[in-house]
């Protein structure tokens, strides 16, 4: 079907080639902005403070963020920490070492939007952080594989859901990845768990937000009284990452890289 002059499958947008090339100048101008917001990290740092360079550097390219304002979210980007699993927002918290940081970017140019995450250690973190994480970042890129034209979104998420429970962790049901181009959620949702209601097929021009998030306890999670930051119910660790993904009729393309060698 056609919506406004857009090609449709199953109520993803197809986009087209110069789209894609947008495309990729917000996802790179995103990866660019994680990777100098990351380098900030530093125990005694507040998350306000944080929040608000990222702010600076999402202007400094030209971009706005693409997280401001959304459903009346109030930071610049999400900052979750130890059991913040996403949402969180920055306030006065001085990060600690050991911590583990969820940062996640979004970043609006030229019309479309770029959003990635990534979960980091202030400067260090408990053997548990550091195999939760490594596991998220398996899992996020075993599902990245399975990102091609002709496959499901079924088979993304069945890849993320053995890697994590086959290492011994649980996945967030209630938040799923999710198509991204001109809005931030577009069809498909991207579940990272097997979801008979989530078996779109995937075809060349998705452009998709694939992004496990996972606890080092039990599954289930709660959103604190300010509306947005949501934590394990069990106030253990979580993990996320999180690229922006362009399905071909080949291998997959990471949008969300800067030209630098990846930061995970």
């Amino acid at each position: 079907m056609t919506v406004e002059g857009k090609k449709t499958v199953g109520g993803a947008k197809i986009k087209t080639g110069a789209e894609i090339s947008a495309m990729r100048e917000a996802c790179s101008m995103a990866a660019t902005v994680l990777r100098k917001s990351a380098a900030l990290v530093t125990p005694g740092l507040t998350t306000a403070a944080l929040d608000a360079a990222v702010g600076e550097l999402i202007r400094s390219y030209g971009g706005v963020s693409a997280f401001i304002g959304y459903r009346n979210f109030p930071s610049q980007c999400c900052l979750s920490v130890n059991e913040g699993v996403v949402h969180g927002i920055g306030d006065q918290r001085r990060l600690q070492f050991g911590d583990v940081l969820k940062l996640d970017i979004g970043v609006r140019y030229r019309g479309f939007i770029g959003d990635v995450a990534m979960s980091i250690a202030v400067g260090g973190c408990s053997p548990i952080g550091q195999k939760l994480m490594d596991a998220t970042t398996q899992a996020l890129y075993l599902g990245i594989s399975s990102a091609r034209s002709g496959n499901r979104v079924s088979d993304i998420s069945r890849a993320i859901q053995r890697h994590v429970e086959g290492n011994g962790f649980s996945i967030v049901r209630e938040f799923v990845g999710h198509g991204v181009g001109r809005s931030l959620h577009e069809e498909p949702q991207i579940p990272n768990f097997v979801d008979k209601r989530s078996s779109d097929k995937l075809v060349a021009g998705m452009t998709i937000a694939i992004e496990p998030m996972v606890n080092a306890g039990a599954a289930p999670v709660e959103i604190l009284p300010d509306g947005w930051t949501v934590v394990t119910k069990d106030r253990q660790l979580s993990a996320h990452f999180e690229h922006t993904v362009l399905v071909t009729d080949g291998e997959p393309e990471i949008l969300t890289r800067d030209g630098l060698p990846p930061l995970y």
